[in-house]
């Protein structure tokens, strides 16, 4: 006589609200309890449950990304589980498009489901049309009761009451539970009103941004739904955008393209408000080009002086598909041969400079040394100017030749005036206010392959290490170390998850010279030293051959 086969149940149970899942015996309960009850009275044809429960409390039933609902997919998955009981077919979807796939799933699993209050399970054919008759019916509850929230919503929002969701920094809730209205934050709504205003000066998000880090500027503190706190880091580009476009804080009430009138009070006058929108539109005209040194070849058009008084002309060639930019010199432009000519990388360049300008700048608010008469009454305010310009010059990288009227260039120094009225201009103090020193900069510079290509070394070096660089340096050496013990080449790709021309490309890393690994592990490597760079040009294996490429004494 053969036994009966077992039938592994588990217990599916979701209430859509949170509402009453405090209590010691809940919804959740009960159908958990129903279902244990049908699933003993059915003990005779092998159904036993499985251990653990299966609880989705306060999730709506629109959606299968559900927690405990993955958790029984995935015990499906596992063969863990061959029937779903479920008080009410609904409590396991109301999406007949959900169901489908839901159904299609399980089929694949060997696996079905039964309601305990719904006379039908899905291993017979009539069940599964019972089912989709149950569930055309259960959507069609859902969608009209989603129109009727939807209408309410609409008409509360036009008549100015806050319906709800993550509340806006500057604002609370009413004290009165029973009003759908916002109360100002005082402390909050100066956040506010400071990134306006910032946005108002500044003009750029980056800039902002950068600006409201550095006064500690927070979102507002909470709890996300998913448990998460926020409120701990600094404003993101994307949270101050929605700030300054939220027209809650000109006193309006948003839903959907429209806006109405709101009960609460406003915090932002409708002048900033204009300025600040009327900038943002400006902005998004703006054409988007790529991050860091965006050059065209022509920032410096005409300020470029080489070591006879001649201007460096912009100009550009093509390889590869792609546009390099230059300054080179006329004598080199009129087709004569001069190893003395200059011909300068574009952005390199005008990274150069601009990075001298701002530690110039930087240093000399630092030392109060900007006016010709210091004033300690004026320090804080000019500071606060200059930290703001050098915010602007660093987040958009064409804005610094404005402040430029002529360099200088000679083999081993490298002269920058800056423009006395630019810059008064742009700190709002006269220029005949400015000393004098503050308007030149000398630095020592250095260069290498003059006449065909330059590489451009001034003022003193600051570490930069490249993780990047790094990172390669360091995989190559294990690499290296792994196929000197006899490991396939193959063996080492597939272990480090890489095509074996992948590893090829970056195994001659390791045989960099001690010298060069110890100044790219410290930051201090040449700038023509990068990865792409190094794996498009390759590398020598001999260590003087490496130092005479690179230029580098005592490889």
């Amino acid at each position: 006589m053969s036994s009966t086969p077992q039938i592994r149940c588990a217990i599916y149970t979701r209430k859509s609200s949170e509402e009453g899942l405090d209590q010691a015996f809940n919804s959740l309960d009960a159908q958990y309890e129903a279902c244990s009850a049908y699933i003993a009275s059915q003990r005779h044809e092998g159904w036993k449950p499985v251990a653990g429960r299966f609880d989705d409390g306060g999730l709506s039933g629109g959606t299968l990304e559900r927690p405990a609902l993955q958790r029984l997919l995935a015990a499906i998955d596992a063969g863990q589980v061959t029937m779903i009981v479920v008080y009410k077919i609904d409590r396991l979807t109301r999406s007949l498009a959900d169901f489908a796939r839901l159904v299609e799933r399980l089929d694949a699993k060997g696996c079905s489901f039964v309601s305990v209050t719904q006379a039908f399970n899905t291993a017979t054919s009539m069940g599964r049309l019972t089912l989709n008759v149950l569930l055309s019916f259960a959507q069609f509850e859902r969608e009209v009761t989603a129109e009727r929230i939807r209408d309410k919503i609409a008409a509360s929002k036009q008549k100015g009451l806050w319906m709800g969701g993550i509340l806006p920094i500057g604002y609370d809730r009413h004290p009165d539970p029973l009003r759908r209205e916002l109360v100002v934050n005082a402390g909050e709504a100066q956040i506010v009103q400071t990134l306006f205003k910032l946005y108002a000066e500044l003009g750029n998000l980056r800039a902002v941004e950068v600006e409201a880090a550095r006064l500690g500027l927070r979102p507002k503190p909470g709890k996300m739904r998913a448990g998460r706190s926020r409120g701990e880091h600094p404003f993101t580009r994307g949270q101050l955008y929605h700030i300054l476009t939220n027209p809650l804080y000109i006193g309006l009430i948003r839903h959907k393209d429209q806006r109405y009138p709101g009960k609460h009070v406003g915090i932002i006058d409708q002048d900033l408000w204009d300025q600040v929108q009327a900038k943002l539109i400006e902005a998004a005209a703006r054409p988007r080009g790529r991050t860091g040194v965006t050059s065209t070849s022509s920032l410096l058009t005409g300020k470029l002086k080489d070591e006879r008084g001649e201007s460096l002309t912009p100009t550009h060639t093509k390889r590869h598909g792609k546009r390099f930019y230059y300054y080179v010199s006329n004598r080199i432009l009129s087709g004569r041969k001069d190893p003395t000519g200059w011909r300068l990388p574009a952005s390199l360049i005008e990274a150069t400079l601009k990075d001298l300008i701002i530690a110039h700048l930087s240093d000399s608010a630092e030392g109060q040394n900007l006016l010709s008469l210091p004033d300690a009454r004026l320090a804080q305010e000019i500071s606060s100017k200059v930290e703001r310009l050098l915010i602007r010059i660093t987040r958009e990288p064409d804005q610094f030749a404005f402040l430029i009227s002529r360099v200088d260039l000679a083999p081993t120094e490298l002269v920058i005036h800056l423009d006395a009225a630019a810059l008064s201009t742009a700190l709002g103090i006269a220029s005949e206010a400015l000393a004098p020193e503050v308007l030149t900069l000398r630095k020592p510079l250095s260069l290498q392959r003059r006449g065909i290509e330059t590489r451009i070394i001034a003022g003193d070096l600051r570490p930069e290490p490249d993780p990047v660089l790094i990172r390669i340096l360091a995989e190559a050496s294990s690499w290296a170390q792994d196929l000197k013990r006899g490991v396939s080449l193959g063996d080492v790709a597939a272990k480090a998850g890489h095509t074996g021309s992948y590893i090829r490309t970056r195994l001659p890393f390791a045989f960099l010279s001690p010298t060069i690994q110890a100044l790219i592990l410290d930051g201090k490597q040449p700038p023509d030293i990068s990865v792409a760079s190094l794996i498009r040009d390759g590398i020598p294996m001999a260590w003087d051959e490496q130092a005479r490429r690179f230029g580098i004494a005592g490889s």
